[in-house]
This record gives C-alpha cells, sequence and structure tokens, in this order.
C-alpha cells in the first residue's frame, strides 16, 4: 500500500480490484462504526455532492475529502456564534483551497446562519448567487476573505492572527483573544506565497494560527509526487511551526491535534491524510473528483456508501439539530465578552477602530501640515514628502502599521519614534516584512479584513509585480491597503533598466477599483496621503519619485488631487494647447508652458495624480479640465492608457521602451523626456 495511505491502515485494507489503494482504505473506513459526528461530515459531503451536480460543475473532491476534520473544527474548536458572524471576537476561518468552497457554503448552511438557506445552496455557481464557486468576501458575512488564487488565503490568515496579537496588546485580552484557523491544500503549499507567508509566521511566533492540510496526495494533473518531493512538514518546522500528521478521517486523532495546537507557542500546521472524493467508489483518491461533477450514477453510489438515504439537498432533522447547536456553541461565549465590552474603558476607542472610523482631530493635523507645505515649498522627493506625511498621519491615528519588504531607507516609510512590531513587542506599529513583497501583500489583506488596522507597506514600483495578485484580490475585496511604491521611473538612475518600471503605472491603472496616485510635489503628495488614508472601499497606490521634484503649489485649502485631475495652471489667452502630465513629469509641463507662453501660444497645465478619480467626474468637469485645444501628454512612461486622456489623435511625450543605466537627469535627456521636447511636441502638433 502506498506510503500516503499507510496512516490510514488502522485495519487490514478489504481487496481492491480497481488498483487504486485509496478504495480499499475508504472501505475500511466505511466499515467502521458510524458515530454522531461522522453523520455530521457525511452532511458537508451530500451537499457538497449535491450541489455540485445541481450546477454540473464545481470541486467536489476536497469537501469529500476534509469533512471529517473540519466537522471537528467548527463543531468543538472553532469559536464563532451562528446569530452574529461579524462578533470582533470570534475565531477566524479560512478556506485556503478555495475551490472546495462547497465545504465552506454547507457549515454555514448546517450550522444556522443566516442568508445561506438551501435554495442558495442549490443556485451554487450561478449568477448573483452568494455560493459562488470561489467564497468571494461580502456575499456572504462568515466568508472572511476571497479564495482560489492558491495560497492567498494562507497569506491573509498570517495577516489576521497578527493583527488580533497587535489588537490584544493595543485592547487587553479580555477584548481580544481569538485563533485563526486555515483549511490549506497541497496546492496552496506549492506556491511561492506560502513559502513566504509561513516564514512571517514562524519568525513572529502567531501562536494561535493553525493550518489544517489537507494532504490527499493529489494534484490537478494526478499524483502530486509527480510534481513535489519535499518534506512539507520539515519545511514548515524550519520556519519555525509545530507540525503535526493525523489521519484525517480519524476524529480522535485530529480533536487531540487540534487541543495540542491551542496549547502550542508556535503557529501549527497539521497534516490530515485524506482520501480526496471520499466516498465515491471509483473516483475517490484520484484527479477524477477534484474539479468535475461526479455524475449522477458516481453521485447515487457515493450516498448509498455512506448510507444516506435522504432526497437531495434534505437532512435528518437530528443531523440538522447537531449542526445548529455547534453553531450556538459560543454564544455564551459572546454575550459575556458583549459585557466586558459594555463595562470596558476603551470601549469606543475599540469600535471605532474596528469600524474602520478615522479618529477625530487627524484632519486637523494633516491640513496644518499641507499649509507648513505651502509656506515653506520644499523641494524634495515625493518619497520623502511622503515620509514627512507619515509623521503627522501615523501619530495621529494610531491604527496605521508601516512596513516595508527590506527597503526602509529608500520607501522612506518608517517614522521616527515608532515602535518597530517584532516577535518581543507584538505592539509595535512599523513591520520589518523581509524581502517577501508577496506575502507582505496578502499579510496586508489579512490584517485589513481582520479590522482594527490600516497597514501600509512599501517596494519600489517595478516589484508591485511581486506582489500583484494580493494587490489584485485587495481591488476585488474592497480593502483598505496602502502601497508606498517608490522609485517610480527611470528618473531611478544607475539601477537601470531591471529597476525602472516603464510598463507598471499602466498595469496598474488596468485593475479595476485601485487608485493609483502619482504625486507631482509635496502638497501634492500630502494631498493623495490624505485621499487614500480615508478610503474605505479599495486599495491604494503612491507611486512616488526617488529624485527631488520643485514645489509646484503654494496653497493649502481645497485638496485638488481629491477629483483626480484638475488645471495646475490655466492659459493666458485661449488656449491652444494643453500639456497633461504625472508625477516627476509635471515641473517639466510648467516649463515646458512657460516657454510656449512667451512664444505666443497660450497654454495650460493640467496635472492628472489619480486617473481613477478623474474618471469619476462628470463629464463636465472633464471637459473643463482637458479644454478643446490639442493635448499632449507627458510621463516618464509608455503611452499605453493615454488616448483616454489625449483623444485618439495622441501626442505623447514618454517612454517607448526599457529604459537604461545611466544618471537620471542623462536618462530624461537620452529618451527625450524635456522641456525642449515638450515644447517641440507642441510646435508640431499646431504646425
Amino acid at each position: 500500500m502506498p506510503e500516503r495511505f499507510s496512516t490510514l491502515a488502522s485495519i487490514a485494507p478489504l481487496p481492491d480490484p480497481s488498483g487504486n489503494p485509496a478504495l480499499a482504505a475508504q472501505d475500511r473506513i466505511l466499515a467502521l462504526p458510524c458515530t454522531e459526528t461522522r453523520r455530521m461530515a457525511d452532511a458537508i459531503r451530500v451537499l457538497a455532492i449535491d450541489a455540485v451536480e445541481q450546477a454540473k460543475s464545481g470541486h467536489p473532491g476536497m469537501p469529500l475529502g476534509m469533512a471529517d476534520a473540519a466537522t471537528v473544527l467548527f463543531s468543538k474548536f472553532l469559536k464563532y456564534d451562528a446569530a452574529d458572524p461579524t462578533w470582533p471576537d470570534r475565531d477566524r476561518f479560512v478556506l485556503s483551497a478555495g475551490h472546495g468552497s462547497m465545504l465552506l457554503y454547507a457549515w454555514l448552511h448546517l450550522s444556522g446562519h443566516a442568508g445561506m438557506g438551501i435554495e442558495d445552496l442549490k443556485r451554487f455557481r450561478q449568477l448573483h448567487s452568494v455560493a459562488a464557486g470561489h467564497p468571494e468576501y461580502g456575499e456572504h458575512p462568515a466568508i472572511e476573505t476571497t479564495t482560489g488564487p492558491l495560497g492567498q488565503g494562507l497569506a491573509n490568515a498570517v495577516g489576521m492572527a497578527l493583527a488580533e496579537r497587535h489588537l490584544a496588546v493595543r485592547f487587553g485580552r479580555s477584548l481580544v483573544d481569538h485563533r485563526t484557523w486555515v483549511i490549506a491544500g497541497d496546492g496552496c503549499l506549492m506556491e511561492g506565497i506560502s513559502h513566504e507567508a509561513a516564514a512571517i509566521a514562524g519568525h513572529f511566533r502567531l501562536s494561535k494560527l493553525t493550518v489544517l492540510w489537507d494532504d490527499n496526495g493529489i494534484c490537478i494533473d494526478g499524483d502530486v509526487r509527480m510534481a513535489s518531493s519535499e518534506d512539507v512538514l520539515k519545511r514548515f518546522q524550519a520556519y519555525g511551526w509545530a507540525v503535526r500528521r493525523v489521519d484525517g478521517h480519524d476524529a480522535a486523532a485530529v480533536e487531540k491535534a487540534l487541543e495540542a495546537a491551542t496549547r502550542s507557542r508556535k503557529p501549527t500546521i497539521i497534516a490530515c491524510r485524506t482520501i480526496i472524493g471520499f466516498s465515491a467508489p471509483t473516483k475517490a483518491g484520484t484527479a477524477g473528483s477534484h474539479g468535475a461533477a461526479l455524475g449522477s450514477a458516481e453521485a447515487a453510489a457515493a450516498k448509498e456508501a455512506l448510507g444516506w438515504s435522504s432526497p437531495p439537498f434534505e437532512i435528518p432533522a437530528d443531523i440538522k439539530s447537531a449542526w445548529e447547536a455547534a453553531g450556538r456553541r459560543s454564544a455564551g461565549t459572546r454575550r459575556s465578552w458583549l459585557k466586558r465590552l459594555a463595562n470596558h474603558q476603551q470601549k469606543a476607542e475599540f469600535e471605532r477602530a474596528m469600524a474602520g472610523r478615522l479618529p477625530e482631530g487627524w484632519h486637523e493635523a494633516s491640513a496644518a501640515f499641507r499649509q507648513r507645505i505651502a509656506e515653506e515649498k520644499p523641494k524634495a522627493a515625493t518619497r520623502v514628502s511622503s515620509q514627512k506625511t507619515l509623521e503627522v498621519l501615523v501619530p495621529a491615528i494610531p491604527e496605521m502599521i508601516g512596513g516595508s519588504a527590506d527597503l526602509t531607507g529608500s520607501n522612506n516609510t518608517n517614522v521616527k519614534g515608532v515602535p518597530v512590531l517584532s516577535p518581543d513587542n507584538l505592539g509595535g506599529r512599523y513591520i520589518h516584512w523581509g524581502i517577501r513583497e508577496h506575502g507582505m501583500a496578502a499579510a496586508m489583506n489579512g490584517m485589513a479584513l481582520h479590522g482594527g488596522v490600516i497597514p501600509y507597506g512599501g517596494t519600489f514600483l517595478v516589484f508591485a509585480d511581486y506582489l500583484r495578485p494580493a494587490l489584485r484580490l485587495a481591488a476585488l475585496m474592497r480593502t483598505r491597503v496602502i502601497h508606498v511604491l517608490t522609485h517610480d521611473s527611470i528618473g531611478l538612475g544607475e539601477d537601470g533598466p531591471t529597476h525602472q518600471p516603464v510598463e507598471t503605472l499602466a498595469s496598474l491603472r488596468a485593475i479595476p477599483n485601485l487608485c493609483v496616485f502619482r504625486p507631482a510635489d509635496a502638497m501634492e503628495t500630502a494631498e493623495c496621503w490624505d485621499l487614500a488614508i480615508q478610503r474605505t472601499d479599495g486599495p491604494s497606490v503612491l507611486a512616488l519619485s526617488r529624485q527631488n521634484l520643485p514645489a509646484l503649489r503654494g496653497e493649502a485649502g481645497e485638496n485638488r488631487c481629491a477629483r483626480g485631475g484638475y488645471v495646475l495652471a490655466e492659459a493666458e489667452g485661449p488656449r491652444r494647447a494643453t500639456l497633461v502630465a504625472t508625477g516627476s513629469e509635471v515641473h517639466l509641463a510648467m516649463a515646458a508652458r512657460e516657454t510656449l507662453q512667451a512664444e505666443g501660444v497660450p497654454t495650460a497645465v493640467v496635472s492628472l495624480p489619480c486617473w481613477e478619480l478623474f474618471a469619476l467626474q462628470d463629464e463636465g468637469y472633464r471637459g473643463a479640465v482637458l479644454g478643446e485645444a490639442p493635448r499632449i501628454g507627458v510621463e516618464a512612461a509608455l503611452d499605453f492608457g493615454w488616448q483616454r486622456w489625449l483623444g485618439a489623435d495622441a501626442t505623447f511625450v514618454g517612454m517607448t521602451g526599457f529604459g537604461a543605466s545611466a544618471p537620471a537627469d542623462d536618462l530624461f535627456r537620452h529618451f527625450g523626456i524635456t522641456v525642449e521636447a515638450v515644447v517641440s511636441a507642441v510646435r508640431r502638433k499646431l504646425a
């Protein structure tokens, strides 16, 4: 018998004429006396079978295989109250193997969560169904995060566990004392993000994080051993995790492992040896049960093997009652917590932070800072201006937790006097993530989803490609995370084309619901930070310069960046040309305007720091800003997307390919992004 089923051989296997060793192990398990826990697990199984069959689409294998372990978790360990799925001190459960979503939906239905009725399960994977193909944050209040891209959920859970530990220091364990649980699959642990996330969790000793690994040995292509021969548990052990291996179909063994996890001083991973597609008579233990409906005959035979005789989507009353009791198991704990909250001296502050409301007075500090900028008109790189802004915002907003992927001195994301969040000081507010951009971004998503914190993190703009999957999910989930992405053009100079993000701005602007801010000076940087910190319906990127930039504005009243774009300098006379620029190229446009005005060409300059906000303005405002005169775009990046603002007959001064290694000033001249080039472009346009 292959090794992956050897731990299931507590009794002699039955003959296996098919040659599939999983079937012999399955028959042995099915022959054991049927306990209430097994019947509860079978309820998950049959609902998964029924929903996938009705949809003629889905992934039944994981729910069938992990139902036993999940039932132990949901009925005996997970702290939750189905009557209040947003209770702040609930345990967090993340289904990182999101393709097995019917396990999650079946549990929510069975345990009595409102909003996941049997009719919802019947509409699994249908348009506008709360039971989407993969779990989607916001579709149901008990879905903690959007999963499906493998490994993301595990990394989100690391962020949730980190937020819990931080908030426990801030508010005390009487208000914050909960665990984070994950079900992950082989694919989650193969993805590179799992390495980054697991290393972070081990480093911070996140002892209240537990991962149940569905160790079924099967991937879409077949046996996992075709692609992977590593010892996963030794890998996690090296990261500083506690590790255990159990028979995932043995409820008592799973319970013992989970009890040990609750006592561990380290994060814990439990390898649950399971049979994918458990109960399916021919497809169990094979890739055939992973990503498609079993088929009517196989589905009927699977139910028969389980001894299940109820019609589709019907659960016997005694089993449903047992599940609903599990859903109420922590109701008393929740009521006790509510009493503690009512009498807690930090009640108002805790509720404010968890609701995501900014503290009173923060805006006054920001406004005073902008007034100082208007008076002093500093010449500085926008990354430095960003740090100056953070020196005002971070002390005023205690939820802000910053960090960098080992580029603190370059990203300028730290604030003097703010303590580092470390294994020995989880109340700190600055995280050294290490060179783990993807893990950082996904953990930031988890922190934001947990609530009570507003994470921001830094790296170079070009390395947005390392974190893009997590940033995309942040946009999909509309989480409040802020990415400080510096060294945003050829202006970074000598590090050369490997580090010069000529295409990155366009690729980020293509992500729906992501606000990309590229400020032109210290004033715009402060304004963009104000907008990002107030944004509660999605992530933000601040694309910031390495090189110094002159001050362009001397007024501090209205936040002019709030509309995405505005006329920085109007033409002196009827417009004959409009220069539209962002970030470090706005000052070039201003200098070109001065030359053109002197030549008798009335020229306006439009600063366009946030395309996404500008697109939300009414057509009248956009038309008044852009005007009817010929438009010339200026940006040290590729022109992809600029036609939207410049028109079909677009003229663009910028990059046409990759950069080069040289001092920044030489590069701008070499690639023709200069005042003279802008002036010449206008002359040609008007000729």
